[in-house]
């Protein structure tokens, strides 16, 4: 299974571009995850409909092809972590590449989340985009350790 985090924003804080790094370079080789950014839009006399629309086709000219599409929206489904892994060993049992979309500033646009064939929220919180971002890279980690009996991840 190939994970993909499609997100958009290309200039996080180093600590979160070392945190992402981290988890990512954790994963084992059967859920590789690939960090793709796309540049948020300038907010410069546009609405927030109008920048979601743009980073949304941007998101998903980068969709790989086949991938399952996962939303993450503040409206989304909430998950355990060990309802994230059953949802990975799932995927992985199906041969399923899977493409996670975070949005920016102002979120996933509609016609992403209509796409998506899942939308899970990180937390009810509102969560800056690079904890969110940091948050689901930690998490993926996590979900796939509980799923090797890996001892990093505790119940």
């Amino acid at each position: 299974m190939k994970l993909t985090l499609l997100s958009v924003g290309d200039k996080l804080p180093a600590w979160a571009n070392a945190a992402v790094a981290e988890y990512l370079k954790r994963m084992p080789r059967e859920a590789r995850v690939d960090l793709v950014e796309v540049k948020p839009d300038k907010r410069a006399n546009q609405s927030a409909d109008s920048i979601k629309a743009s980073e949304a086709a941007r998101l998903l000219e980068k969709l790989p092809s086949g991938s399952l599409l996962v939303a993450l929206d503040e409206h989304g489904r909430e998950v355990s972590t060990r309802e994230l892994a059953d949802l990975l060993a799932r995927w992985m049992g199906e041969g399923r590449d899977v493409a996670l979309a975070v949005g920016g500033a102002d979120g996933l646009a509609a016609s992403l989340l209509e796409k998506a064939e899942l939308k899970l929220s990180l937390s009810r919180l509102t969560l800056p985009h690079a904890l969110a971002r940091v948050l689901l890279a930690e998490q993926l980690y996590r979900a796939v350790s509980l799923l090797n009996n890996h001892p990093y991840h505790r119940e």
